[in-house]
């Protein structure tokens, strides 16, 4: 796996092929964690492009990406594994139709591979057709203790056990990325398991880039002032501030209604492709959407 990659250049081009656009920091440690073995953990606001780099990654380097969505109440047999009740209740009941079962070798048939639903995890200790997959392990922080609790476990020796199997150990460690939104903190002892990146909004001319790649259609006047507005909306005192996944779906917006420029109209039907929260919204259309409007328009002009 290592071998594919040479250098933090070579990451960046590499993720470039896939139209994901990083800086050098963020290259870097994506290099180290592919480098060396380690999970990499990456945090930041919501559409900044956390999950998109396991998806980058896997497909870079042709691998399986496996993703594990996390939420409140998963625990870890749910994440690992679970049994196929319903063919077990089938073969109990072909059992006894037929006569004579012998209990003990029934039991022992039903907990086996072959009624074994594996889960995320599990499926991520498997060897897989051209190396190890990617396991992505999105929004950790919408779980609670016990589970970082077991994920540190499985991440430290990368097994997991299965009380009727056994234990199960990764013959290669999968590529493992987690990622948080830091809706709350998670536990300095998962993070010290991880390298650890904050992934922040890129700068004018970054995500200018990332535009130009993700929607190649866009024309440049259109591609500015859409990143310019909508990296002033960043510096405005919103709920919940646009991230570049928002800035992607609001210029394919503006293509589909064959746009060639910001107005305030267009703006104001719109913009609930970049904003996602009502008070937001009412906050930005109208006499604000028109003022930002205008000063991006002056800086761009003497940019």
């Amino acid at each position: 796996m290592s071998d594919d990659i040479s250098s933090v250049d070579a990451v960046q081009t590499l993720l470039a092929g896939q139209n994901y656009i990083c800086d050098r920091a963020l290259g870097t440690v994506v290099f180290l964690a592919l480098k060396l073995g380690r999970p990499l953990f990456l945090e930041g606001e919501a559409g900044v492009g956390k999950t998109e780099i396991a998806k980058a990654i896997a497909a870079a380097l042709g691998r399986r990406l496996i993703r594990l969505q996390c939420y409140e109440g998963l625990d870890a047999s749910t994440a690992v594994y679970e049994w196929n009740f319903a063919a077990q209740m089938i073969a109990i009941r072909t059992a006894e139709a037929s006569g004579g079962a012998d209990r003990a070798l029934l039991q022992s048939e039903l907990f086996t591979q072959d009624y074994l639903i594996a889960r995320p995890l599990l499926e991520a200790m498997r060897p897989q057709p051209g190396g190890a997959p990617v396991l992505l392990i999105d929004e950790i922080d919408r779980t609670d203790a016990p589970f970082e609790a077991f994920l540190m476990e499985a991440l430290s020796d990368f097994q997991v056990t299965i009380p009727e199997l056994g234990t199960i150990h990764a013959a290669e460690p999968p590529i493992v990325i987690l990622t948080s939104n830091r809706t709350r903190e998670v536990h300095d002892a998962l993070k010290r398991r991880c390298l650890y990146h904050w992934v922040d909004y890129p700068g004018f001319d970054r995500e200018m880039q990332i535009l130009h790649a993700r929607v190649p259609d866009a024309t440049q006047t259109l591609s500015r002032e859409v990143v310019a507005f909508v990296q002033r909306l960043r510096g405005e005192d919103l709920f919940k501030k646009p991230g570049i996944a928002e800035t992607i779906d609001w210029a394919k917006c503006l293509l589909a209604l064959d746009a060639v420029a910001l107005s305030p109209e267009v703006i104001a039907d719109t913009l609930g492709a970049i904003l996602k929260y009502q008070d937001d919204i009412q906050k930005i259309q109208g006499s604000e959407a028109s003022a930002l409007l205008e000063n991006l328009r002056r800086d761009l002009a003497f940019s």
